[in-house]
């Protein structure tokens, strides 16, 4: 058995735990919420707990990841070296997403909607809306498209409002 830094199997394992919680502080939340899919009570916050604690976590568990990486570097081979970096790849990208707001990013708010009258609209019977009157002026908001965005700029009425649930 070598004595080399890349034959001892506790820096190995101790690099996979500490880059596995990089990429659990952003994958977990990311994974958890989203639209469509149920959301247990707990499970849910666990994962905001997380996301609101993601920046820290990823950043201390990248800094020891790349002290890790530095220490089985040299004594690594080709193939050992190629995971390393791709670890390096893996805890870089977790660190900065996790200060990104992405949910931003998969539920974009719509500013410029188009509606279409009662008659011509194409929704089922059993299909679930969000409504809002400001005198004549009434708008109904599908869910199944608010599901993807949950906000929705919008004036009625000639008063502007955030439509969200």
């Amino acid at each position: 058995m070598t004595t080399s830094s890349s034959g001892k199997p506790s820096l190995w394992i101790a690099l996979a735990t500490f880059a596995l919680a990089c990429l659990g502080a952003f994958m977990f939340p990311a994974f958890i919420i989203r639209p469509f899919h149920y959301q247990h009570p707990r499970t849910l916050l666990w994962a905001m707990a997380i996301r609101q604690r993601a920046p820290i976590i990823s950043l201390l568990c990248a800094i020891v990841s790349f002290l890790l990486i530095a220490m089985l570097w040299r004594s690594s081979g080709k193939w050992r070296k190629a995971v390393l970096s791709l670890a390096a790849i893996a805890v870089t990208f977790s660190a900065v997403i996790s200060r990104l707001n992405y949910f931003e990013w998969m539920f974009h708010p719509v500013d410029n909607a188009k509606f279409e009258a009662e008659s011509s609209s194409k929704l089922g019977a059993d299909e679930m809306i969000l409504a809002v009157r400001f005198g004549a002026d009434a708008r109904a908001y599908p869910i199944r498209e608010m599901a993807y965005h949950h906000i929705l700029n919008d004036v009625v009425g000639g008063v502007p409002i955030a439509v969200t649930y």
